[in-house]
């Protein structure tokens, strides 16, 4: 790290789709541009870093209560939990650390950005697929021309399906009409 420019403290994987980040901002400020520590409003800054659907549903809260604040320590407060260790009682029941109590605010609810999962389909696989399997498959691929190997279709070739995966081919071979619940009508 630079010096002078602060430290960083990301509580989370930053590949999530939730995580935070506190950093000295005064530091950093004075790094950039010469602003003396002391003459920083904000010494500190801790962020809420959101992606994707946990995105969606804090602008969701954020509309619904026109609340900036709420919407924040409700995130905070469903996410991330300070306590202090009592050696004779499970960590569910570690009291609270009383400076994070007053950090968060008393009597704080707890906003959870999910939603129920939804059902394992062909289109959810193939996205997952697009997004977070094809960029390493590529590059395997690639491997595999550049060594003369058979890397990719040696795990292929070795990997099991499984019963999920099983169901979904036998329903991809159903004509539509088929799987339409008929006890509906």
């Amino acid at each position: 790290m630079p010096e002078g420019t602060g430290n960083t403290l990301y509580i989370g994987s930053t590949k999530s789709e939730v995580y935070f980040c506190i950093y000295e901002k005064a530091k950093e400020q004075y790094a950039k541009f010469g602003v003396d520590i002391e003459d920083m409003e904000v010494k500190n800054r801790f962020e809420i870093r959101l992606k994707n659907e946990r995105a969606y549903r804090a602008v969701v809260d954020l509309l619904t209560y026109y609340d900036a604040e709420r919407t924040a320590f409700s995130i905070i407060n469903h996410y991330l939990r300070f306590v202090n260790a009592e050696e004779d009682k499970p960590k569910s029941e570690w009291k609270l650390n009383e400076e994070w109590a007053w950090f968060i605010g008393e009597h704080r609810e707890a906003l959870k950005l999910t939603t129920q999962p939804e059902p394992f389909t062909l289109e959810r696989a193939l996205r997952w697929l697009h997004r977070q399997v094809a960029p390493t498959l590529k590059m395997v691929q690639e491997l595999d021309k550049q060594n003369h190997t058979t890397i990719l279709k040696d795990m292929l070739e070795h990997t099991e399906l499984s019963e999920k995966h099983k169901y979904l081919l036998e329903l991809e071979k159903t004509d539509i009409k088929d799987r339409i619940d008929t006890a509906m009508q």
